[in-house]
């Protein structure tokens, strides 16, 4: 069998990562965010390429005086996730506020929890921090996770996945980094690797097992391209690498869904009942 796209195409990713791009994504954060009278946004600033990307095109959106950022360290947070947070603030001339969070999930861990629990509750104190500061500044919990993440799993559930809108979950790791490029985001920003900063020594790389622009790549001709196992093995990708990110996005489909609500009735919410978020505006 063949895939919809009969002719096998050679390393195309789309979007094209241009100035065309980053009018439509500005845009998409302004008229999501002032859609119900809201004109400003908070975003968690930890240094990385993807909240720095974020921030950068919420102030075009919105502008300066809109953007607010968060910054929530814990203890084992590496100091280039504050500098680097910093830098972009400064150079965005953003006003940030800081919340140390180790008091607040040291009480709920124990020495018994692996890293992977632990680091599930750091992430989810960072979002309850974010959306209380939203309520105290009147803004949108900006998302910042991109489309492999989202595909993979790599984040967690009501943790770092969590926001109002998203402007990067439609664009691959190695797009975001292109953007970053486009943006004149710091050097220091772009080349250090990227982290979910929730133990010492933790890469995002080291711990998916492979580099983002090899599964990048993978992704875009299995997901956007539709390509069957066999195509995608005369693009020369290896059947073990397809058959382990094929089984990571299934296991990882809860994720990417609201709640299951057992249908019982006539017109179940999310089942029958589905509408957008701005449904009645």
């Amino acid at each position: 069998m063949e895939s919809e796209n009969s002719s096998l195409k050679k390393d195309i990713f789309y979007p094209p990562v241009n100035s065309s791009l980053v009018k439509v994504l500005s845009e998409f954060i302004k008229i999501e965010t002032e859609r119900f009278g809201i004109n400003k946004c908070v975003i968690g600033l930890s240094g990385g390429i993807d909240s720095t990307v974020a921030a950068y095109l919420a102030v075009k959106a919105l502008g300066k005086n809109n953007v607010k950022g968060l910054l929530l360290p814990y203890k084992s947070s590496s100091k280039e996730s504050i500098s680097d947070a910093l830098i972009a603030a400064k150079k965005l001339q953003i006003q940030t506020k800081l919340i140390n969070i180790t008091d607040a999930v040291d009480s709920l861990i124990n020495d018994d929890m692996d890293k992977v629990r632990k680091g599930n509750i750091i992430a989810r104190m960072r979002m309850i921090c974010l959306y209380d500061f939203s309520n105290e500044a009147g803004g949108l919990v900006l998302g910042t996770g991109n489309k492999t993440e989202i595909l993979l799993g790599y984040s967690t559930l009501f943790g770092d996945s969590a926001s109002a809108i998203n402007p990067l979950g439609d664009l691959y790791k190695t797009q975001v980094w292109q953007l970053a490029g486009l943006l004149k985001v710091p050097q220091s920003i772009i080349k250090k690797k990227p982290s979910a900063d929730l133990w010492i020594g933790q890469t995002d790389e080291k711990e998916l097992g492979f580099s983002y622009n090899e599964v990048d790549r993978l992704l875009f001709y299995m997901i956007d391209c539709r390509y069957y196992d066999a195509e995608l093995v005369q693009l020369g990708f290896k059947s073990d690498f397809i058959k382990r990110v094929r089984t990571i996005i299934r296991k990882n489909q809860f994720k990417r869904v609201p709640p299951l609500i057992a249908k019982v009735s006539n017109r179940t919410i999310n089942v029958d009942f589905r509408y957008n978020r701005d449904w009645g505006s």
